[in-house]
């Protein structure tokens, strides 16, 4: 059962399932750089969408960190997928700025494509070894900051893997609207 937020005009949910089988207009992918289909996230959803989402993606010529393309979303349910490469957790000081880049680009990517809803996995957090509790910081507060600007985004769905995560998510969550 998703936690829901409002924010500004715009709802805010989180839950814990699988990004693949999410009913809204786009799914963003933990992409690689070479947007190809390896593992984790990206594994998923290339193999949930089809095969159809490989070649569209070697058309778009890779993605650098913080970047977000977009293609179609073929076989899910999702009409689109929002490609975005996370860091890889180093501790260093650019590394929550490249994230927030990656949650920020893919729902400007959303509104400048007329996308109202959008799913979000936790980026970085899996084989890029990015820690849940300072990811789910930064992505929040970077969420919540656009949505306030941007009321066109009706929905953002953050779907969290396990229930931990969405433990962890949901008292990021709370403790951000409450300061």
């Amino acid at each position: 059962m998703p936690t829901k937020y409002k924010i500004g005009n715009s709802t805010l949910e989180l839950a814990a399932g699988d990004i693949t089988r999410q009913d809204t207009e786009a799914v963003v992918n933990a992409a690689n750089k070479r947007l190809s289909p390896g593992g984790g996230v990206s594994g998923a959803i290339h193999r949930a969408a089809g095969p159809e989402l490989w070649e569209e993606c070697r058309t778009l010529g890779g993605c650098r960190t913080g970047e977000a393309k977009l293609s179609r979303g073929y076989n899910l349910k999702a009409k689109y997928v929002i490609h975005t490469v996370g860091p890889v957790y180093s501790g260093s000081a650019g590394g929550p700025e490249d994230l927030r880049d990656c949650y920020k680009n893919s729902l400007l990517l959303a509104s400048q494509n007329e996308i109202k809803s959008i799913s979000f996995p936790s980026i970085s957090t899996g084989i890029f070894g990015y820690p849940v509790k300072e990811a789910s910081r930064v992505a929040l507060k970077t969420i919540t900051g656009f949505l306030k600007e941007h009321p066109e985004i009706e929905l953002v769905r953050m779907i969290l893997f396990t229930e931990g995560d969405y433990g962890i998510y949901k008292a990021s969550l709370d403790k951000l609207l409450k300061d």
